[in-house]
């Protein structure tokens, strides 16, 4: 049984597919500052963030980097996190860029939107850096739509207590298990 103090974390999920309707200025500002507050490895901050209102370009990044930018296809905005291009910090700053995502995943939630992380593979990262208007040394890698959910996409994927694997098979007290 889950414990209902950490129940609203848990029940956030990825959302793939919004409505029309627009998302309030006040409520991007709130997920801007919820990124720009994210922890990063040694507190270097490596991100700058894109907040993306124009649905026309974020149609484009969704064809660019298909399937995995499918919720970008009817997002109303998106919040594009920019990282630097340093090979020696590659690890660290997808340790960071993936951290700061699920953060503005986890606000979104909380303010009643949804959001989904939206990939951008290698091949499409060039044409969304040029859409976006961003220097040669970053690149865009994840990109989070966000908006008002759809009636399809607040329905369960599955039947209740089937998402996940059981608790035993995952969570081990002290050690590996031993067979």
């Amino acid at each position: 049984m889950t414990d209902p103090r950490v129940a609203p974390l848990i029940r956030v999920r990825q959302i793939r597919e919004f409505t029309d309707e627009a998302v309030d200025e006040a409520d991007l500002a709130a997920l801007a500052d919820v990124a720009r507050w994210s922890g990063s490895s040694q507190n270097t901050q490596p991100w700058r963030f894109i907040v993306i209102r124009d649905t026309k370009v974020l149609r484009k990044i969704a064809e660019a980097g298909m399937p995995q930018t499918r919720s970008l296809k009817t997002a109303m905005t998106a919040i594009a996190i920019v990282i630097p291009e340093e090979p020696k910090r590659a690890v660290t700053h997808a340790y960071d860029e993936g951290r700061v995502a699920e953060r503005i995943l986890v606000a979104a939630r909380m303010l009643g939107l949804g959001a989904g992380i939206a990939w951008i593979l290698a091949e499409g990262r060039d044409p969304v850096r040029a859409l976006l208007d961003v220097p040669e040394e970053w690149r865009v890698r994840t990109v989070v739509a966000i908006g008002h959910p759809s009636e399809a996409a607040r329905r369960p994927k599955s039947a209740p207590g089937t998402a996940r694997l059981p608790r035993d098979e995952v969570v081990f007290d002290e050690r590996w298990p031993q067979n």
